[in-house]
């Protein structure tokens, strides 16, 4: 077949995926759901940065946002519990009236010494959004068709990249004109636009059963199933280890661009690309699930990513902007496989527990990548650090391929090894 003739092909792929989301209600309500807030989020987490650093000049006080957004996946699987304890698509709706309350008390931050709460919101902000994912993810797995649910988790990742290519420069924009506050108010009313989304679903949930443990060993039964399940286990442990590189080599963003002699506003161009190729993964991610299954599909994903990482130091534009699209192409196939396999494979009453578990095994290894590799850049040359990323890389996708048992494929039938 053709270059031409395959692009053709791909092209009908992802436009027949979306069309399959988009006549299902409740699935394209979900994924407007989605679009809103993810819309919102992505604005604030670039605005509070510039924020702290306009008020006090400190780089270390402007990281400390991001952090403490990310800080509360480390307890995520007790988070998740939370998720699992009530109905999912009425905690949803209440979620964001609250939140958006809670946005608005931004509107009091207007020196150094008023940042405190910033902090505080942004680390509630984050907490709310650990059960927010695993309720969501869990309502998705109850109102949206099983042979969708690749479809729908493959488009959800590319409107999530898409809001990260549209929201922060609508944010930085918005910050500018009129100052945080108006970027709080814009976040809250996209919590209040999903609530309404979230609100019109057509979804019966039985009520959930009185629990007979105490809060620990609810939790520690979604750690359990996670671990216990040779379909889940491969796929989120190869999905960390692929976070974790992806963290390290985003702390060499900057690096990457001094060795091609451009300014710094360069990687700017490098994300973009990078946010395009996630784009166009995401349109093709229900059909290559059906075509490959889980495991095979999260395995090219990675082979793609290692071989992207291992060049990515060459001093070449050419060789910066494709590895660029690579690792957008190649980074969300492991963390979509291992997110519909966990729908798949997890029964309702537990869905959020281990959603919030995966969600933390999978992405607080970016934050330690991320940590590790603002060390290494400073230290060891990227001749060396990025072959490193790529052999590793290599070594989990061909460990995930010899797996004995692998995740179920999208139409929910036990994928052979």
């Amino acid at each position: 077949m053709t270059t031409a003739r395959r692009k053709h092909s791909a092209g009908r792929a992802g436009h027949r995926s979306l069309g399959r989301v988009l006549r299902d209600r409740d699935a394209a309500l979900c994924l407007c759901g989605v679009v809103v807030s993810g819309f919102g989020t992505s604005a604030l987490w670039l605005a509070a940065g510039v924020w702290v650093k306009d008020l006090t000049g400190s780089d270390g006080l402007a990281a400390l946002c991001m952090l403490a957004m990310w800080a509360p996946t480390l307890v995520g699987p007790a988070l998740g519990t939370l998720a699992d304890r009530v109905r999912r698509r009425p905690l949803l709706v209440a979620t964001g009236p609250l939140m958006a309350c809670l946005l608005l008390t931004l509107f009091a931050v207007d020196s150094r010494d008023t940042l405190w709460l910033l902090f505080a919101v942004l680390l509630v902000y984050g907490a709310a959004g650990v059960v927010h994912d695993a309720a969501e993810s869990a309502l998705v797995a109850a109102a949206v068709d099983p042979g969708l649910l690749g479809d729908f988790n493959g488009l959800r990742m590319t409107a999530n990249e898409g809001m990260k290519l549209v929201a922060p420069p609508a944010g930085a924009g918005l910050y500018a004109a009129y100052g945080g506050p108006s970027v709080a108010l814009l976040d809250a009313a996209t919590f209040v636009l999903a609530t309404g989304v979230y609100a019109a679903l057509r979804v019966r949930e039985a009520p959930p059963e009185r629990p007979t443990e105490n809060w620990r060993r609810r939790t520690a039964e979604g750690a359990r199933h996670l671990w216990g399940r040779p379909g889940l286990r491969p796929l989120v442990l190869a999905g960390g280890v692929t976070m974790l590189c992806a963290g390290v080599n985003g702390a060499t963003a900057y690096a990457v661009v001094d060795a091609l002699g451009h300014s710094p506003a360069y990687a700017g161009a490098l994300y973009a690309v990078q946010g395009a190729g996630s784009v166009v993964v995401g349109l093709l991610a229900g059909p290559a699930l059906r075509r490959l299954g889980g495991r095979r599909f999260a395995v090219a994903g990675i082979v793609l990513l290692a071989t992207a990482l291992a060049v990515r130091a060459a001093p070449y534009d050419a060789v910066a902007l494709g590895t660029s699209a690579a690792i957008g192409a190649g980074l969300p196939a492991v963390l979509v496989a291992a997110l519909t396999a966990v729908q798949h494979e997890t029964p309702g009453p537990l869905l959020g527990r281990v959603t919030a578990t995966a969600n933390s095994l999978l992405f607080t290894p970016n934050v330690l990548g991320l940590a590790a590799g603002a060390a290494l850049v400073e230290t060891v040359d990227l001749r060396l650090t990025m072959p490193a990323l790529g052999a590793v890389l290599l070594a989990t996708a061909t460990t995930l391929a010899r797996c004995p048992m692998a995740a179920a494929p999208s139409d929910g039938r036990t994928e052979r090894p």
